[in-house]
């Protein structure tokens, strides 16, 4: 068995890491390309979303590479998410790829459910083992929130160009070296001592920017054409609503692990708006967004792939979010037809209204 999962950002990381520590014979994809988007674009539905189509250009490359098994999350609720393993499934079987297929679902009453399905495609490893392979794919994924976060910082500060960029994939090579739970708190301390290494300047303040939205685009930097760069690069730093460990955390261990990136803040905020669930994060991306203004943040990008139901809705009521809570929001919406000259035009336009937005405030105060 040779087991391959899609594309989500650096969750290849905790996922392998997992899988492995398990006996398990892992094949990983190359990372999403244009090559990859024309597969989904060629044999996925037209009206899908990006994830749909990158996710299944993904393993159209995998099984080229050997892979014969895919694990992928499942979902509930409105957002299309919940069934897009099986209509990938579908699509790859129709075009004779012999694949067979592993969903891991949100557990509905405990975590044992998540524990016996992982045991059931790993042969039955012991309980003990499995436990151990999930934790380790945990810390991985907490270590590479804390490294970009890092980053985050780091970027519009840098005094070297690209630095930092530079440093974030070694430390991410410590973090993806470690082998087992026991050696992460050692690999963790010695990534974050590769990132203090960026030079930075902080005689300067610089704007900050919260990323709200659906989690694929937020996480995945080809469907969001490496925004968090783009923003450093003109001096902005940029926080993330949704982390990796998080969306583990919330979405496959039922809340479990204490997380600092909880989303139960966002979901109580957001109700204010919204009522009720809508499905995705667009409940989060309400909530976030007033998080970010109490944080007196600059200003909110939300980032959503065309068609997406939830975060449409979120859409619709953010302007009024703007309005109440005096906070800049500006939503970029990408598919498969997106560029990136016009994406950098939109945000240096929003930096420039940022800036202008605080030079008034400065004035009248």
């Amino acid at each position: 068995m040779k087991v391959t999962y899609p594309h989500m950002g650096h969750m290849w990381i905790c996922i392998k890491a997992m899988l492995e520590y398990l006996d398990m014979d892992v094949v990983i994809p190359p990372p999403s390309s244009k090559k990859t988007l024309q597969l989904g674009m060629k044999h996925g539905p037209e009206f899908a979303c990006m994830p749909l189509k990158l996710n299944l250009g993904n393993l159209m490359e995998a099984a080229e590479m050997g892979a014969d098994t895919v694990v992928m999350a499942g979902g509930c609720g409105p957002c299309r998410f919940g069934y897009y393993a099986q209509v990938e499934h579908a699509i790859l079987r129709d075009l004779g790829y012999q694949y067979r297929l592993v969903v891991l679902e949100p557990p509905q009453k405990h975590i044992g459910e998540l524990i016996g399905k992982i045991r059931h495609i790993t042969n039955n490893r012991s309980l003990y083992k499995v436990i151990k392979g999930i934790r380790l794919g945990y810390l991985k994924a907490s270590a590479v929130d804390e490294m970009e976060k890092k980053a985050f910082y780091c970027r519009p500060r840098e005094l070297v160009a690209g630095e930092t960029d530079r440093l974030l994939r070694k430390a991410l090579a410590e973090v993806i070296a470690a082998e087992t739970p026991e050696e992460m708190p050692a690999a963790r301390e010695k990534a974050m001592e590769i990132m203090r290494g960026v030079q930075v300047g902080s005689h300067e303040p610089v704007a900050r920017v919260g990323l709200v939205g659906e989690i694929f685009t937020l996480l995945e930097p080809f469907a969001n054409m490496e925004i968090e760069r783009k923003l450093g690069a003109l001096g902005v730093e940029v926080d993330r609503s949704i982390h990796l460990s998080q969306w583990v955390n919330d979405h496959l261990f039922l809340g479990l692990a204490k997380n600092e990136h909880s989303s139960k803040l966002a979901k109580e905020r957001g109700l204010a708006y919204l009522g009720h669930m809508v499905g995705g994060h667009g409940l989060e991306t309400v909530g976030s967004t007033m998080i970010y203004a109490k944080q007196d943040y600059d200003g909110v990008i939300q980032l959503l792939p065309f068609t997406c139901m939830p975060e449409i809705v979120a859409q619709s009521i953010l302007p009024r979010v703007s309005a109440d809570h005096n906070i800049p929001v500006m939503t970029l919406i990408v598919d498969e037809m997106s560029g990136e000259a016009g994406m950098v035009t939109r945000l240096e336009a929003f930096v420039d209204l940022l800036a202008r937005k605080r030079d008034v405030g400065e004035v009248t105060a």
